[in-house]
């Protein structure tokens, strides 16, 4: 009976320390890597920083395409300039145009 009565006294005053070692661990583990724990923190600043860099890019490629099509508008482009790009690119000239032929190795200016 005494050894019952001692065995019954040890698991009592061993469960509420275990228990509570069990709780402080199951929270420690979580801290670290849980959902929303420290490792999970890390990989949203990794994904943080790369849609900064993202937006950086596609907003310097905002601004490379604003002033290509600023360029287009009416006012900025010369007609005669107009005219003869789409005639050099096109290799088309009017009846009236005199051409005057290079040869391959020939420099034109």
């Amino acid at each position: 009976m005494r050894v019952i009565r001692f065995i019954r006294r040890a698991v009592k005053a061993a469960i509420p320390p275990v228990l509570f070692l069990t709780l402080a661990g199951y929270f420690g583990w979580n801290a670290t890597q849980g959902a929303h724990g420290m490792n999970a923190y890390h990989q949203q600043l990794v994904l943080k920083d790369q849609a900064i860099q993202s937006q950086k890019d596609s907003l310097a490629e905002r601004d490379v395409w604003t002033r290509r099509v600023t360029s287009l508008k009416e006012r900025a482009l010369d007609g005669d300039t107009l005219d003869e790009r789409s005639r050099a690119m096109l290799n088309l000239a009017r009846s009236g145009d005199l051409v005057v032929p290079y040869g391959p190795h020939d420099k034109l200016y």
